[in-house]
């Protein structure tokens, strides 16, 4: 069976106590290297769904993470989608790692984030595969 993966990755800087971008570089994995995102008119349809799955899940977890006064000074988030040759997900695995500026998360945080993140209204409308997962990690700055 042919699988179809896309791999994007978005790294991200903040500021303020509602973690405001202040920039944000989308890349995509193609032929095991790292490249800009280019997303216009004529992007494959999958594509943007997988870029928007990604966008969304940042939102939801920046957002919720000032809720919880947790102050991002930066993240790197990765969002991997696998569909089968007939474009049906088999896989959703989201990764977001931030570096905080200010806030101690406990665990209870983290599984909120997490929560609220698969409310995100992509999420919601997308299937959910057996095998999904997603992962929200914090480190302080050096």
């Amino acid at each position: 069976m042919t699988e179809r993966i896309f791999d994007i990755r978005l790294s991200t800087i903040y500021e303020g106590t509602d973690n405001k971008i202040t920039s944000l570089d989308a890349e995509i994995l193609q032929d095991g290297e790292w490249h800009k995102l280019h997303i216009d008119t004529l992007s494959a349809g999958f594509l943007l769904l997988c870029y928007g799955l990604g966008s969304c899940q940042h939102l939801y977890f920046r957002t919720n993470a000032a809720e919880r006064d947790l102050l991002l000074e930066s993240s790197e988030g990765r969002v991997q989608v696998v569909a089968d040759e007939d474009w049906h997900i088999l896989r959703i695995e989201v990764q977001f790692e931030g570096i905080l500026r200010d806030g101690m998360p406990t665990q209870s945080d983290i599984d909120y984030i997490i929560d609220r993140m698969a409310h995100c209204p992509v999420s919601t409308n997308l299937v959910k595969p057996a095998d999904s997962s997603t992962i929200v990690t914090f480190l302080e700055t050096s």
